[in-house]
């Protein structure tokens, strides 16, 4: 077998505007050459169920070998690819450019975008996937709180069972009673702007779905964070939903119809000279990759793009730079601290973890990392069909997580935190408090 690739891992862009992209059998020919290459190697077997599902699809046949599973039989691989991009960027020996060519999950996108354009996803998952549609009740009064309540009754989550194929057990957020985007003050910091050598002195926050409409308190932290660092900021004029959620269900056209909404707002900012943060990996990864390789030739995309941020990774550039505060004051005592899977492949490194280690060079922090999926992965880990199999996946991080009860347990992805509390009290472990790495930043500084 050859022994696989060393170099770093290339992106092709992805042809999805090319009618052969959407061609059923010429995208099976190509699902079978990964699955032969994939069953060959099996590295990738513990990092979702996708692989499982296969390699359990080849032994069922006769001799063993991919060309005896039924092509009707890829739709279940298919289905259990969340699109978490590791097997590409952490396993894969035989990404471009080896030439072998492979790309696992950009090949399930087509086969997801084909699904689609054929009429063959539900209502449901449509809706599931419509963040910025189930959000418009957040921030309204009464509303939001009788809405928050019925949906966690017993006959709702029934309804919700069997018209969105909401697991009556998953963990759903809840809406918030006030906006980020309407109760944010729209600009502040320090008036003076000090640019870095990695970094611009000026932010434009991104605020995202879930920031804006479930957990509001996240953008807050942000924004606290930089004013203590006399980082100057604006919340973006307008905003719509980065796309990933229409990225995942194979929804293309509802993704470039977001990005015509973000991209020319964002580029403005880039322009201006501003960094662009955003608080959930998985909206910054959208426009750091999965965008740039949908539009490769658009140049506000590639601007956003050279413009955007992590928000740890802007922090910790920022303290390289010379120019962070680091007068913590407040202990955080022992941290269990999970690397979401859309933040392990944007290729910055591990940059929570060095600001918490950094932390814990003024005042005591345990920390405790674990990096390994969670298995809740946006809308695949509430489905009823998946929600199983996301709590097994995640079962080695419950109990990572709860090793040496931990104070607070803490994810960049606020689902997966959710996520990750619920299954480790399904497990009967140690019970810690769920904040979110910005709030204990802003804790260890003693910020109210």
């Amino acid at each position: 077998m050859n022994e696989g690739n060393l170099e770093a891992p290339t992106r092709h862009p992805v042809d999805w505007k090319n009618p052969e992209f959407y061609d059923q059998s010429a995208c099976e020919k190509e699902m079978e050459r990964i699955f032969d290459i994939c069953h060959g190697c099996r590295r990738c077997v513990s990092l979702c169920e996708a692989f499982p599902t296969l390699f359990d699809l080849v032994d069922a046949t006769k001799d063993g070998e991919v060309h005896g599973v039924d092509k009707k039989a890829y739709g279940s691989v298919v289905d259990q690819c969340y699109l978490c991009d590791l097997c590409y960027m952490t396993k894969c020996p035989y990404v471009p450019p080896h030439p072998w060519n492979v790309d696992f999950p950009h090949t399930m996108l087509r086969a997801k975008a084909i699904k689609f354009r054929k009429g063959e996803v539900t209502t449901g998952e449509k809706l599931l996937a419509s963040t910025d549609v189930h959000g418009q009740f957040a921030g309204i009064p009464v509303v939001v709180q009788a809405v928050n309540a019925i949906n966690k009754t017993k006959p709702m989550r029934k309804v919700l069972d069997s018209a969105l194929h909401v697991h009556p057990d998953a963990w759903l957020p809840d809406l918030a009673t006030r906006r980020f985007r309407w109760s944010a003050p729209k600009s502040g910091g320090a008036a003076r702007q000090v640019d870095g050598e990695r970094t611009p002195g000026k932010v434009a926050i991104y605020a995202t779905c879930y920031v804006n409409y479930n957990e509001p308190g996240i953008g807050f932290d942000l924004i606290k964070l930089l004013q203590h660092n006399a980082i100057p900021y604006v919340i973006v004029e307008k905003e719509s939903c980065c796309g990933m959620p229409k990225f995942e269900l194979g929804d293309l056209e509802s993704v470039a119809k977001h990005k015509e909404a973000n991209i020319p707002v964002l580029a403005k900012y880039a322009r201006e000279g501003y960094a662009i943060l955003t608080a959930i990996p998985s909206c910054t990864l959208m426009f750091k990759q999965e965008l740039p390789l949908m539009f490769p030739g658009d140049a506000d995309v590639k601007r956003v793009q050279e413009a955007m941020f992590d928000p740890f990774e802007y922090l910790v550039a920022r303290h390289k730079d010379g120019l962070l505060r680091t007068d913590f004051n407040t202990p955080l005592g022992k941290v269990s601290y999970h690397i979401p899977c859309h933040g392990r492949v944007q290729k910055i490194g591990r940059k929570t973890e060095e600001m918490f280690k950094l932390i814990g060079q003024t005042v005591p922090v345990q920390l405790n990392t674990v990096e390994r999926c969670s298995g809740h992965a946006g809308t695949y880990g509430v489905k009823t069909a998946f929600h199983p199999v996301a709590m097994k996946i995640g079962k080695p991080v419950f109990k990572l997580m709860g090793k040496d009860a931990p104070d607070y347990i803490s994810s960049d992805c606020a689902l997966a935190g959710h996520h990750i509390a619920q299954g480790m009290a399904e497990n009967a472990l140690p019970a810690a408090q769920l904040q979110h790495p910005l709030s204990l930043v802003r804790k260890a500084y003693g910020l109210e």
